[in-house]
């Protein structure tokens, strides 16, 4: 039975993976692991379906892959301290509140991946911006840069997040905490999974 902390929708998942893209993506055993940014792909109902990276071609992890292509994919959101100052109250208990991501992919590690990726990932990273930077703009140093990295894919089998922003806290007490702490990210979080009670 998932608790308080544990009902999220579609829509929270993608907001954190676009939010915080960068993450451990590590064997089952958790023998080879490193922090990669990942942009997720989603179906027509917005569930997460993959993700997509790169990473270099001596990194370990590609040969663990090769011979295992199961993957756990850690992501972490905003996370603090909460303090009873920030609660407002001295007999409330500190806490710290975060959101995190868990996803079971199946990789498939491929060099016809590898453009399409780092393409993908620059659109998504300099999103926004008034010039937004193209990899074409390395000139020839591109074909150079490409031939060290590797493209891959990660098939979502199952996912599991927990995103613990306050959702149990008297309505009074989170509205001072929302007033009171100085961590902009994670005040916006709670806002979203507190909504009418903040």
């Amino acid at each position: 039975m998932a608790t308080i902390f544990e009902r999220y929708g579609a829509g929270d998942i993608r907001h954190l993976i676009e939010q915080y893209p960068l993450a451990w993506v590590t064997t089952p055993d958790g023998e080879e692991a490193s922090l990669l940014p990942l942009v997720g792909v989603y179906d027509a109902e917005g569930a997460l379906t993959e993700l997509i990276g790169h990473f270099g071609k001596a990194n370990p992890l590609g040969a663990a892959l090769a011979r295992d292509p199961r993957a756990v994919i850690l992501f972490k959101g905003p996370d603090a301290y909460v303090s009873p100052a920030h609660a407002g109250r001295r007999d409330w208990g500190p806490t710290w509140n975060y959101a995190q991501l868990r996803v079971w992919a199946e990789v498939t590690v491929d060099d016809a991946l590898t453009a399409p990726a780092v393409d993908l990932l620059v659109a998504q990273v300099e999103r926004g911006r008034a010039q937004p930077w193209r990899a074409t703009e390395l000139g020839p140093r591109y074909d150079q840069l490409i031939g060290h990295i590797i493209g891959f894919r990660a098939r979502v089998t199952r996912t599991k997040a927990v995103f613990k922003l306050g959702q149990d806290e008297r309505p009074d007490t989170l509205r001072q905490i929302l007033d009171s702490l100085p961590d902009v990210d994670l005040v916006e979080w709670m806002r979203r999974f507190n909504p009418g009670r903040s």
